[in-house]
């Protein structure tokens, strides 16, 4: 063969050839191979001698798709080590129980869905009986990702080992009652089964690649053993389309997390169609995750291939297999087998001698079911062959047949994940193809009976046995609550105190805290710093040589700033996560460590801290996500509000995190505007997600860049600071130009670094218009709004309370102006509990570059601008002159 006209250059036209004639030997070698017997024979054993480089270690660029065929041959295969008809007659029941019950569950309009788990069945079973190690054993068990739309099945199987009884299976999806099944795994509605909310689609492989690198991280840092912990991940094939199925694929590969399994389930459709119709997905899937650095391993076809592949001699099977497109195989799946003979082995002269010596039997059993998924022998060996690769993530390309046993009206259909029961007789079908001993009789009402061996029976014994040498029930989540001592209060005296003429942001005041939280002889080593690299925009340079940033090689290199005292210090026990530029890959290190209390037995304390903007906005879902796997922690938005950090422009000014972390039910959120608020805070956080009496919930709060002097705790305001409202002083308090004693008077609230506006404000109303305003600092919108939701939700049990914005305003003379650095929506959330009259200033609108000064001028919450708008309020009221608006107004230039 000779070199191409005109190719391109490579690395290797860079290096010298020290032998030319031995490499014109082998040129020579290939091309003679190419003319004797064709270039199909050249191409195969240029594949062939590459793969043999690969494994013998030599460094030469991986091959990033192999033909599609199994990757372990049927002779390689290990020996199966369970009773495989048991095996059979399980999976059976757990097809049959999950089918009835959506079926059943339809009548209701509750839906749900069969086809997935059809297909998927053998690659659950498989997995239960031979390798899911449950948390009765030593360590933490296995972490298993189930998919979503496969929950059918996991209930079917607690149903037949007693977890679950066949009154909560006609509960599925019928919660309200307390007693029903959640539609997909979510582990806040059933707390003692799921472990992880995966059916958001993508995040459930994100966070696997996250939770497996978590638990090295526990290992390494001696925290907890987990060296026996695997993490195992069931995907469909549409889900990988999911930017966050694949964005952390580097990351698994290049901390060789060999830890983590991916199961995807290649049943070649998606919601709406085939996956890739025109294309193969399975091959696709195999070239991304070899060129991220996996270990692939595929079980495409079931042994009844195997007679078909021994009589391929010219590889034209292997040819046609590899250029038929996923929408047509799925056609193939559906129609006779003289269909297929003409479409599939007509397509050349050697597929037509081949086709000649198969029966049809033969060709609807290999076209029509056999796929590597549905056979435990195969599966079997996929898992082994995971589990003993070492120094690389594997991920298995399992191709199932969607809606495998439900019959033709099923198997293989665009709509199938629409379609959510089978009739009587489709189901008697059903019961006839997987042999399950359920008389016509059992039908007699109509109804498809749930079916059950019997507690006693083989079976449930078999599967009993199975998981107690496993390590008992899967999936599991056990919670052994272990309570944190509160750290001592020298770690929070100095915010309490004050900055004394000091200016220090409260951002700066956070890190602070943290840094001496973290030197805590009980607790220290259990504070998890995660930032999505931007450690030193937030002042936290000074943990790098002290913590250590995590890495489970070290550090192998001299760090260029190694001279310098706050060097940045990569340790294999490191204690900072530092993410790279990855909010989502922040947020799944985050809710791993927010969950390792459940997952490990070991809380641990994460704080996540991003500029604010990128947190809830672009990760919320992942906030759900954490919410409903009960996770407890500090999210951190710093560069909060729209107006302090101006520079940066539109897309980095946030005014309305606080509105969306409003709709997590399990987000408590503050805005505290002093360095004391932020101990006091963080200090009964630890208290509420830690103590003896731990609560579900995180803590999301908002910490600003600009510095300002932090004052000294007034006394007795802890619990307002707690609840949300507090009045931080008065007009009497001012220590020049204090209004007359009958003067009008206003209430001015704020939060976050707002306060500082109201404050100034409260000066010249006292000073330049004899107004009384005294300054209330409210840490949280959001709990003050919760409190009085609670309230309104106990009237209607007939319970009469009040609720706290309103006892902490009775009494407060004049009209209220709240302000914040968010949009109005944001103190506009307890307007309707203020008794007094209420309105409110905010950053509504798009955010800009400017000063800090002219941006607050723009938005009409600048000092100035509060001033005219409570001149306003109480002009309303007839308490000042009208003039004084116009007035005041043209004074101040607006």
């Amino acid at each position: 063969m000779s070199d191409p006209v005109g190719k391109l250059p490579s690395e290797l036209d860079q290096l010298p050839d020290r032998d030319t004639e031995e490499t014109a030997e082998w040129a020579a070698s290939l091309d003679a191979v190419a003319q004797a017997a064709g270039t199909r024979r050249a191409e195969y054993l240029l594949r062939r001698t590459l793969q043999h480089a690969e494994a013998a270690g030599l460094a030469l660029p991986k091959l990033l798709e192999t033909d599609y065929v199994n990757t372990i041959p049927t002779a390689a295969e290990p020996e199966f080590p369970g009773d495989e008809a048991m095996e059979a007659r399980i999976t059976a029941w757990n097809r049959w129980n999950a089918a009835a019950m959506v079926t059943r569950g339809s009548k209701y309009g509750v839906g749900g869905h069969i086809a997935t788990f059809a297909s998927a069945a053998w690659l659950y079973e498989t997995g239960f009986q031979h390798f899911f190690r449950g948390k009765e054993s030593d360590g933490s068990g296995d972490q298993l990702y189930i998919q979503g739309h496969a929950s059918p099945g996991i209930y079917a199987r607690a149903f037949l080992d007693g977890r679950i009884s066949e009154q909560q299976l006609d509960l599925f999806r019928q919660e309200s009652g307390g007693n029903g099944l959640p539609s997909y795994p979510h582990p806040r509605r059933l707390p003692w089964l799921w472990e992880f909310p995966t059916v958001s689609m993508g995040l459930g492989p994100l966070s696997a690649i996250y939770q497996a690198r978590f638990n090295r991280y526990l290992h390494n840092r001696s925290i907890k053993d987990t060296a026996n912990s695997h993490v195992w991940a069931f995907l469909g094939d549409g889900e990988m389309d999911e930017p966050e199925s694949t964005a952390a694929l580097a990351l698994a590969s290049r901390e060789q997390l060999d830890n983590l399994t991916f199961v995807i389930n290649c049943n070649l459709q998606r919601l709406d169609g085939p996956v890739r119709a025109n294309f193969r997905v399975v091959q696709e899937l195999e070239a991304q995750f070899r060129g991220a650095g996996w270990n692939v391993i595929k079980s495409l076809w079931g042994s009844a291939w195997d007679e078909l592949f021994q009589l391929d001699t010219t590889g034209a099977l292997v040819r046609r297999l590899r250029e038929v497109p996923d929408a047509q195989f799925q056609t193939y799946a559906t129609r006779d087998v003289a269909y297929i003979r003409q479409h599939f082995f007509g397509a050349n002269a050697e597929l037509v001698q081949l086709a000649g010596v198969l029966s049809d039997a033969k060709i609807a059993e290999c076209f029509h079911t056999s796929r590597g998924g549905h056979e435990p022998r195969k599966v079997y060996a996929a898992y082994k062959a995971a589990l003993e690769h070492k120094g690389a993530p594997t991920v298995i390309l399992a191709q199932t047949v969607k809606g495998y046993t439900l019959g033709a009206g099923f198997e293989s259909k665009n709509a199938n994940h629409q379609m959510k029961k089978l009739t009587v007789d489709e189901f008697k079908d059903m019961r006839d193809l997987l042999g399950l001993p359920i008389p016509d009789s059992a039908f007699a009402d109509g109804q498809v009976p749930y079916g059950h061996p019997g507690a006693n029976s083989p079976e449930v014994q078999y599967l009993n046995e199975r998981r107690a040498a496993l390590g008992g029930p899967a999936p599991a989540r056990k919670v052994k609550h272990v309570a944190l001592p509160a750290p001592a209060d020298r770690s929070f005296a100095p915010l309490l105190k004050g900055s004394g003429k000091q200016e220090m942001a409260t951002t700066m005041a956070f890190v602070r805290l943290v840094k001496d939280l973290m030197r805590d002889k009980e607790t220290g080593k259990r504070w998890v710093p995660i930032v999505p690299d931007e450690a030193r925009t937030f002042g936290m340079e000074s943990l790098f040589p002290s913590a250590g940033i995590y890495s489970p090689l070290g550090q192998t290199y001299e760090p260029v700033d190694r001279d310098q005292l706050m060097y940045y210090k990569e340790a294999k026990d490191g204690q900072i996560l530092n993410e790279g530029i990855t909010e989502a890959g922040a947020m799944a290190d985050f809710i791993a460590a927010c969950t390792s209390y459940a997952t490990h037995g070991e809380p641990m304390i994460p704080f996540y801290i991003f500029y604010s903007m990128f947190g809830w906005q672009r990760t919320a879902d992942q906030m759900w996500q954490l919410a409903d796997q009960l996770g407890k922690g500090f999210i951190v938005g710093a560069t909060a509000g729209r107006t302090t950090l101006t520079g940066e422009g539109l897309q980095h000014a946030d005014g309305h995190s606080h509105l969306i972390a409003s709709t997590n039910p399990a987000s408590l959120n503050y805005d505290p505007a002093f360095a004391f608020e932020i101990a006091v805070i963080v200090k009964d956080g630890l208290r509420r997600m830690y103590g003896e009496k731990p609560e579900d919930v995180f803590y999301y709060l908002t910490v600003y860049n600009e510095p300002k002097v932090q004052p000294a705790m007034p006394e007795g305001v802890e619990e307002g600071i707690i609840k949300g409202l507090y009045r931080f002083n008065t007009a009497a308090d001012l220590a020049e130009a204090a209004p007359a004693a009958d003067a009008p008077k206003i209430q001015l609230m704020a939060s976050g670094t707002a306060i500082h506006w109201i404050l100034e404000a409260q000066k010249l109303l006292a000073a330049e218009w004899n107004v009384s305003a005294d300054v209330w600092s409210a840490t949280s919108w959001g709990e003050l709004r919760r409190d009085a939701l609670e309230c309104d939700e106990a009237l209607l049990r007939g319970e009469v309370r009040t609720p706290y914005v309103t006892r902490a305003l009775e009494g407060a003379q004049g009209p209220v102006l709240a302000v914040s650095d968010w949009m109005r929506q944001v103190p506009d959330q307890i307007s309707q509990w203020v008794e007094q009259d209420y309105t409110s200033l905010g950053t509504d609108g798009f955010g800009l570059s400017d000063t800090r000064e002219g941006a607050r001028r723009h938005f009409g919450v600048d000092a100035q601008s509060i001033v005219v708008a409570a001149l306003a309020q109480l002009a309303r009221r007839g308490e000042v002159p009208a003039s004084s608006v116009k007035e005041a107004r043209e004074r101040y230039g607006l």
